[in-house]
């Protein structure tokens, strides 16, 4: 018989993040029924709370759709894409693939702008595109988890309004560790997910639609016509708004995640962009001394998502085994091409803290020792990672 596990891992791998206790506490609290009226004014403090945290208009439609990142994806297509709908696709890595790959189920007529994985989208190849031909969406990742590539959204999301054309962007990988200004940036429809910089449980996407958008979906004859029954913007609004039924919301996932949303409100958004930012900074430094450098050029890195390179001679495989058997550490490895060529380090939510950065880097010296890697001396990551963590700020 299987039993539960005993031992907490140190999560740093492309996502589940860490929990706070706060937030595994929450999921502790006694079980309501999804419309209990005790249950739906802690819903209603959430539509607010994401609608702060996504930076989005007074009108905008926010709420958190039961499922992971990827139900949100669904969602943001479901709602905006029709057939023949002319969509083009920011492709810089493994989830720009598998957006484009959505619109197409849906019936859009997808063009992809290809950019070499680890590289960010320059936005005059953007412009370039959409001068040749028009388009009614455009559609790309803000934070690539497959490459640690942080995309120019504002610049990209620029273009695309220049062009007439909406947005859909996907923020999995960066709402709540870096800057996100829907409103601002004049994006249409975002989506993201719980797991990751939030630092709530996996379950639960949380989705922007600015007001004007919410508006324009349902003047042109989208309204009722969504394919998917349960991603139907205007049935999610009947259940979430005006309390009719639409599927069985699981309470404890929203607690939980209504408990995270304080703690960003309570840290503040610039100081968790700033705590996110100098664990990212420390942690880089500690790779190039031991040896190791990033995937992508400093400009265009992640703070969320580390994708280090593998030197030559070392099995990749072995590094995170013994990092996970000895050390109770996880980190992910690359995805498509990138397989057996980078490892993905999250520094996300609860996770981004310089006891995550030291530690790790620790552990990653002795499992490349074990391998013979001989290309610094003993300690000379967490050294140098020292060294950034006192120049910063206390942003613990």
């Amino acid at each position: 018989m299987s039993k539960l596990p005993s031992t907490e891992r140190l999560l740093l791998g492309p996502g589940p993040s860490p929990m706070a206790p706060r937030v595994m506490q929450a999921l502790g609290a006694p079980m309501l029924s999804h419309l209990d009226p005790d249950f739906l004014p802690i819903m209603d403090d959430v539509r607010l709370r994401l609608q702060g945290l996504y930076r989005a208009d007074q009108k905008a439609f926010t709420i958190a759709i039961s499922g992971t990142g990827t139900s949100g994806m669904e969602a943001a297509v479901a709602n905006a894409v029709a057939e023949g709908t002319r969509v083009v696709v920011v492709v810089t890595g493994y989830f720009g693939d598998r957006l484009a790959q959505m619109c197409s189920r849906y019936g859009a007529k997808v063009r992809r702008v290809e950019v070499e994985w680890g590289r960010a989208c320059d936005p005059q190849r953007l412009r370039d595109e959409l001068v040749a031909e028009s388009a009614d969406i455009v559609a790309f990742v803000h934070a690539e988890t497959s490459t640690g590539v942080r995309n120019p959204v504002q610049e990209l999301a620029a273009v695309a309004r220049e062009q007439g054309a909406m947005t859909i962007v996907d923020m999995v990988t960066s709402l709540g560790g870096h800057e996100v200004a829907l409103e601002e940036w004049g994006i249409d429809i975002a989506y993201s997910c719980t797991q990751k910089c939030i630092g709530a449980p996996s379950g639960l996407s949380p989705i922007a639609v600015s007001g004007p958008t919410r508006a324009q979906i349902m003047a042109s004859g989208q309204k009722n016509n969504s394919r998917s029954f349960y991603l139907d913007f205007n049935l999610l609004e009947d259940y979430w708004i005006n309390r009719k039924y639409h599927h069985t919301m699981s309470a404890s996932l929203i607690y939980a995640l209504h408990e995270a949303l304080l703690m960003i409100d309570e840290e503040g958004l610039e100081a968790r962009w700033a705590r996110h930012k100098s664990n990212h900074l420390a942690l880089a430094a500690g790779l190039e001394a031991i040896g190791l450098g990033l995937l992508p050029p400093e400009s265009e890195r992640l703070w969320t998502l580390n994708a280090v390179k593998i030197p030559k001679g070392i099995n990749e495989a072995a590094v995170r085994q013994m990092l996970l058997q000895t050390f109770n550490i996880e980190i992910g490895a690359g995805l498509g091409p990138l397989a057996g060529k980078v490892w993905r380090v999250g520094l996300m939510g609860a996770g981004s803290k310089p006891y995550s950065v030291v530690v790790l880097l620790g552990a990653l010296e002795a499992a490349l020792l074990a391998q013979g890697y001989q290309e610094s001396t003993a300690g000379a990551g967490t050294a140098a990672a020292m060294v950034i963590l006192a120049s910063m700020p206390d942003t613990t």
